[in-house]
């Protein structure tokens, strides 16, 4: 059993209510969203121990040693910022541990543009039926269980 903690704090929402049809509908993968605390500086943690296989400004990818892998977004259509407002605190190809920062951003800024801070956190490559979603919708700091992946 594999625990995916929260990257950030905030409220956790279901999947089906992210305002973007991909990740909505679970194309990407089963998880969960959470629509973060709007402070600046906020900070996405890593939320599980692995090598981080994918690193932009605006998601990244986390590879488990048994092969899991667990992608997080930090917003929707947030890639269309080329960057701007996110700061990297980590490199592809490093190990990092569940809880590391990985990357510093501002989710009030990013709604002021226009677009959703909402956060989808992936598990690629699982079936539904795979994740147990222990955190109901509701409040969540950053680091507690968001859910497990029955691996």
């Amino acid at each position: 059993m594999l625990d995916v903690i929260a990257p950030t704090a905030g409220q956790v929402i279901d999947l089906a209510d992210v305002p973007d049809p991909v990740f909505s509908a679970a194309l990407v993968g089963p998880g969960a969203a959470i629509d973060p605390e709007r402070s600046a500086n906020t900070q996405a943690l890593a939320p599980v121990t692995g090598t981080l296989v994918k690193l932009h400004p605006h998601a990244f990818i986390i590879r488990t040693s048994d092969g899991a892998g667990i992608l997080t977004h930090l917003g929707i259509d947030t890639v269309q910022l080329n960057g701007d407002g996110f700061q990297l605190h980590a490199a592809e190809g490093d190990e990092v541990a569940a809880g590391a920062v990985i990357v510093s951003w501002d989710p009030a800024t990013v709604e002021t543009g226009g677009r959703s801070p909402i956060v989808p956190v992936i598990a690629l490559d699982a079936s539904t039926e795979a994740l147990t979603v222990r955190h109901e919708p509701g409040p969540i700091k950053a680091g507690d269980v968001l859910f497990q992946w029955s691996r």
